[in-house]
């Protein structure tokens, strides 16, 4: 009895020491992962590729620093939100401002032996994936190189063609009449699926009544949902009606990637689809929307442009296809664009058949080049056009603006 006590104590103290030893492996396990410091990724967005630089700081379940976008020679830098650790788990919150809207990247990450295994969620956009390496970011921006490395050359011509559009010309008033913006699908024969594209239909639309229809082609990064996207168009198409400086039209927003999995995830593997889009455009989108809406079916009522690589497939069949659309607008357009004499072999019948042709890009725009090319052939060859330069980059603030435009010009 006179030891008891120490026994008990003894006990006590090996009892604790086995519970450290069987459980102080899953204590440990806890404690948050390095994260502290700089990582770099390359992304997928809906504008094409682009390189993102994290600096993480961990303290406790805490998690702080910013993110560093560089996409077309330009960067952006943001705190992150609502960081937080747990382990080898993290996540935290990127808010930019677009356009005066506010919007939310949400990213989720797991570290791991080779860097942190990023998702990457933008609204209601399907979810990304990449890694992240610790450092640096290397020098320079990869994500749209100029072409043969040549600087940009701001001539006498490369200037604006029209002033930027009034502060909310893209935004939703409650004081204007809305158009319908839906989302429908047809059948392809050509790719062998069923396929969508997002119609706007303006204002007041009735079947009593024909309406012109201006097809809109997305870029490499993006679908048939990309244009509304980054630009409202359906906004602009309200504001510019009411205050009748456009006609009411029909806007046809389709995904120009002619493969079965034809989501913008695809990136650059898919660039071979957007060349075969030219007989889906032709004799399977053009015939539905025809066949469900009330158009007009001439020339003269038709109207096809796009951005990037869709600016390229816009020059390639438009212009090629005159007897079907007369007014043609080409907004930064991408490396898939033919040669200027390709585009328009024939410059007397193309001086006939168009009613406008646009060319737009921006000084900032790594892909200058291409449309400047366009436009010097053009000039050469005495093809009348709108040739409008910017100071911006391979942006939707550009292609918004163009959009503006060259609403108001067609079907006038």
């Amino acid at each position: 009895m006179v030891r008891f006590p120490k026994i008990m104590k003894t006990c006590s103290i090996s009892l604790l020491g086995s519970a450290f030893l069987l459980f102080g492996s899953g204590l440990q396990s806890t404690e948050a992962a390095d994260v502290d410091g700089r990582w770099n990724a390359r992304v997928e967005g809906p504008r094409g590729p682009r390189t993102i630089e994290f600096e993480l700081k961990a303290e406790g379940d805490k998690l702080s620093g910013k993110t560093i976008s560089r996409f077309g020679g330009q960067a952006r830098e943001t705190e992150i939100q609502d960081g937080k650790i747990d382990g080898d788990t993290l996540s935290f919150v990127q808010v930019l401002d677009f356009r005066g809207n506010e919007m939310r990247i949400s990213y989720t990450g797991k570290v791991g032996e080779e860097g942190i295994s990023f998702t990457r969620q933008v609204g209601d956009r399907p979810a990304s994936e990449f890694q992240a390496s610790r450092g640096a970011a290397e020098p320079g921006d990869p994500a749209i190189p100029r072409r043969r490395g040549q600087p940009v050359e701001v001539g006498p011509d490369d200037k604006p063609a029209f002033e930027d559009p009034p502060a909310g010309f893209n935004a939703v008033k409650d004081d204007v009449p809305h158009g319908k913006l839906e989302m429908i699908e047809y059948e392809s024969k050509v790719v062998g699926t069923t396929r969508k594209m997002q119609v706007y239909t303006p204002p007041g639309y009735t079947e009593d009544k024909k309406y012109p229809v201006l097809y809109l082609l997305h870029g490499i990064g993006g679908d048939e949902a990309e244009w509304q996207n980054l630009a409202r168009v359906n906004a602009i198409l309200d504001n510019l009606i009411a205050g009748e400086k456009a006609v009411p039209m029909i806007v046809v927003m389709p995904n120009g990637r002619a493969q079965v999995d034809d989501r913008a995830e695809t990136g650059m593997s898919s660039a071979p689809a957007f060349a075969k889009f030219e007989p889906v455009l032709l004799d399977e989108v053009i015939p539905t929307i025809d066949s469900r809406y009330s158009t007009h079916s001439s020339r003269e009522a038709r109207a096809l442009a796009g951005l990037s690589m869709g600016g390229g497939q816009t020059l390639n069949f438009g212009l090629a296809h005159l007897d079907t659309f007369a007014w043609v607008g080409g907004f930064s357009s991408a490396p898939n664009t033919k040669p200027p004499a390709e585009l328009v072999p024939d410059p007397g019948k193309a001086k006939e058949q168009l009613k406008l042709l646009m060319i737009s890009c921006g000084t900032k725009d790594g892909l200058f080049g291409i449309s400047k090319g366009v436009h010097t052939y053009l000039k050469e060859k005495e093809v009348p056009h709108v040739w409008h330069v910017d100071d911006r980059g391979h942006d939707g603030g550009h292609w918004a603006n163009a959009l503006w435009y060259f609403a108001q010009q067609i079907f006038q």
